[in-house]
C-alpha cells in the first residue's frame, strides 16, 4: 500500500470518528433537552407567569382561635321506615295504590289470592263441621243413657221401698213366731239383695257417665282445637289482603298485577311523614373521636340549623362507618327525603393555631402547596405545606407557612401550576 492510499484512509477514518462524536453529543443535547421539558410539564415549573394584583386576593397566616369540625355528605331520610312482607304466598289479583300514594293505618294495599288456601280452609270447616256433629251426637248419646239410668234406679228404688215394707211386716210377724222362719228369712233375702243390687246400679252408673264424660270432653278439647286451627287459617286468608301497618307514605312497592308472591317476599316500604333525619359514612379515622350526642350544624337557605349524633354503626366497611344524626330544635321545613346536606360536626375544644382561610384552593394542589406572596419583591412563589385540621372558616397550618405571611387564595387552575408568579399593580 502507497503512502498516499495509507493517508488517505486515516483521514477517512478522523472524518467519520468526528462526524460520529458530533452526532452523539447532538443526542445527548437532545435528549437533555426533552427530560427538562418533560419535568418542567410534570412539575408546572416553566417561565414565570405575570398576574395582575387586581385579579388575585390575599390573605394573611394568622394565629388565632381555632375549632376543629369534620365535614359530612349526610343524606335525609325518614325518621322511622316500615318494611312490607309477604305474610303469606300467593298471585297478586289487584293493587289499590302506588308509589307516593300516603296511607292510612289499615287500609288496603293489594289483595292476593291463593286457591290452595282456599281449598285447605274448606275442609277444615267441613271437618269442623263432622266434628261438631259428632260432639253433638254424643252428648244426646249421654243424655239419653243417663235417663235410662235414672228410670232403671227410679223402678229399683221403688221395688225396695215396697220390699222393705213387707220386711218390716215380716219381722214383727217373726218375733211373735207368727210366721214361718223360710218366709222371714226369703223375704229378707230379697230385700237385702235389692240393696245391694242399687249399690251395684249406682256404682255402674257412674263409671258409665265418667267414661261417657271424659269422652265428651275430648271431643270438645278436639272441636276446640280444631275451630282454633280453623281461625288460624282464616287469618291466613285475610293476609291475603296486605294493609297498612301505620300512617305514611308509600316510597317503595315491588307488587304487579298477576305477579305471584312467597311468603316473607318483599312487597314495598312506608315511609314515617312526622320527621326525618340523616345518615352519613365516615371514614374509620375518626371513629374514635365521635360519639352519641356529639353536636353538629348546616346551612339551608341561607339559615343554620343543629343537629347531634343520635347513633354510631362501629362497623367498618370499605374504610368508612355509618352514622345517623338527628335535628335538634327548629327543623328546615324545605328538606325533602334523599336531599343532600353538607354538614360540619364538632370534634373538639375551642384551642388556638396557625391557620388560613378556608377555601378550594388548597384542593388544586391536593393540600401540598400554596403561593406564598411577596408584595416587596412582586413575586408569588410556590411553596410546600402541611395542612392539618380543619373548621368553618379556617385550616390548620402544621408547616410551610409563618405568622404575618401572605398567601394568594382564589383557586389555582389559572396559573398552570407555575413554580414562580410575577404581580404587576395593574
Amino acid at each position: 500500500m502507497t503512502p498516499e492510499i495509507r493517508a488517505a484512509r486515516r483521514r477517512w477514518s478522523l472524518l467519520k470518528t468526528i462526524e460520529l462524536s458530533i452526532s452523539v453529543i447532538l443526542i445527548i443535547l437532545l435528549a437533555a433537552l426533552l427530560l427538562k421539558s418533560s419535568r418542567v410539564s410534570e412539575t408546572g415549573a416553566g417561565a414565570p407567569l405575570t398576574v395582575a394584583l387586581t385579579d388575585i386576593t390575599l390573605a394573611e397566616v394568622a394565629v388565632g382561635p381555632f375549632h376543629e369540625f369534620l365535614p359530612v355528605e349526610a343524606t335525609i331520610q325518614p325518621q322511622a321506615t316500615v318494611y312490607l312482607d309477604a305474610a303469606e304466598g300467593g298471585r297478586v289479583e289487584k293493587t289499590f295504590v302506588e308509589i307516593g300514594s300516603v296511607v292510612k293505618d289499615g287500609q288496603p294495599l293489594l289483595l292476593l289470592s291463593n286457591p290452595s288456601l282456599l281449598m285447605d280452609i274448606m275442609w277444615r270447616e267441613s271437618e269442623l263441621f263432622q266434628q261438631s256433629n259428632n260432639l253433638r251426637n254424643t252428648r244426646l248419646s249421654m243424655e239419653q243413657f243417663q235417663l235410662q239410668l235414672n228410670q232403671q234406679l227410679s223402678e229399683l228404688e221403688n221395688q225396695i221401698q215396697t220390699q222393705k215394707k213387707l220386711f218390716d211386716r215380716y219381722k214383727e210377724l217373726d218375733k211373735d213366731s207368727l210366721i214361718s222362719k223360710q218366709d222371714f228369712e226369703s223375704v229378707r233375702d230379697q230385700y237385702n239383695y235389692l240393696l245391694k243390687r242399687k249399690d251395684l246400679l249406682t256404682q255402674s252408673q257412674k263409671s258409665e257417665l265418667n267414661i261417657r264424660k271424659a269422652q265428651l270432653e275430648a271431643l270438645e278439647e278436639s272441636l276446640t282445637r280444631m275451630q282454633g286451627n280453623l281461625d288460624v287459617v282464616k287469618q291466613r286468608q285475610e293476609n291475603l289482603t296486605v294493609k297498612a301497618p301505620m300512617d305514611g307514605q308509600i316510597t317503595s312497592f315491588l307488587a304487579e298485577v298477576g305477579q305471584s308472591k312467597s311468603p316473607g317476599q318483599r312487597l314495598g316500604q312506608i315511609d314515617v311523614l312526622n320527621g326525618f333525619k340523616a345518615s352519613a359514612f365516615v371514614g374509620e379515622d375518626y371513629l374514635g373521636r365521635l360519639e352519641v350526642g356529639q353536636p353538629g350544624e348546616f346551612s339551608l337557605d341561607g339559615r343554620t340549623f343543629k343537629l347531634i349524633v343520635k347513633k354510631l354503626y362501629p362497623e367498618v366497611k370499605d374504610g368508612k362507618f355509618q352514622i345517623e344524626l338527628e335535628f335538634r330544635g327548629e327543623r328546615p321545613k324545605s328538606i325533602k327525603r334523599g336531599q343532600t346536606l353538607h354538614a360540619r360536626l364538632g370534634l373538639g375544644e375551642t384551642g388556638r393555631a396557625l391557620t388560613i382561610p378556608e377555601g378550594d384552593y388548597p384542593k388544586t394542589a391536593g393540600g401540598a402547596w400554596v403561593y406564598r406572596a411577596d408584595l416587596d419583591k412582586k413575586e408569588a412563589l410556590k411553596v410546600r405545606v402541611t395542612l392539618g385540621r380543619q373548621e368553618a372558616e379556617a385550616i390548620e397550618v402544621v408547616k410551610g407557612l409563618a405568622a404575618g405571611e401572605r398567601i394568594i387564595v382564589p383557586p389555582y387552575d389559572a396559573f398552570g401550576g407555575r413554580d414562580k408568579l410575577l404581580l404587576k399593580d395593574k
